[in-house]
């Protein structure tokens, strides 16, 4: 789901690069184990007035590391949230996921099965493998075929000047 691509692209960039620490504090970027076993976690991140939460359950495998990016445009009027395995394709089978923006309405938002990583390329999810609300994006019953290696979303704050 996108509308007007252009103004985000900038924002999707400086997302999805990995930079721990920001000079001007408008992007923020932290580690996270993703654990398999079948239950239900949750790792949230927080900036300014805004949070990303990730809500996951995965089976097989070992943990795995995993990034969250969160990040504040120039005028506070869009707030991003990024979740990325940096190595690419996930080994992990998720039973399910749900990312969720607070303090902003969703204007666009991507999945994909597998990361560009190691000379591979990015796999989007099919459109109907995943539903975008206005402050979620979970995985859709019967239609998510349990690969998850990305997920991008992007909202509007209610940030207004007068």
């Amino acid at each position: 789901m996108a509308l007007n691509h252009l103004p985000f692209l900038v924002l999707l960039v400086l997302t999805s690069t990995p930079s721990f620490a920001s000079a001007d504090d408008r992007t923020k970027t932290v580690e996270f184990n993703v654990k398999p076993g079948g239950v239900v976690h949750t790792f949230s991140e927080k900036m300014k007035d805004y949070e990303c939460s990730f809500t996951y359950a995965s089976q097989g495998g070992t943990n795995e590391q995993w990034l969250m990016s969160v990040g504040l445009s120039d005028d506070d009027g869009l707030f991003s949230c990024s979740v990325w395995r940096p190595q690419g394709k996930s080994y992990l089978f998720f039973t399910q996921f749900k990312a969720e923006l607070k303090g902003a309405k969703i204007e666009y938002a991507s999945a994909y099965s597998q990361t560009a990583a190691g000379g591979q390329r990015d796999v989007t999810l099919r459109e109907d493998e995943f539903t975008v609300g206005d402050s979620t994006v979970t995985h859709t019953d019967g239609k998510f075929r349990a690969e998850l290696s990305k997920l991008t979303v992007i909202g509007r704050t209610r940030h207004d000047e007068l």
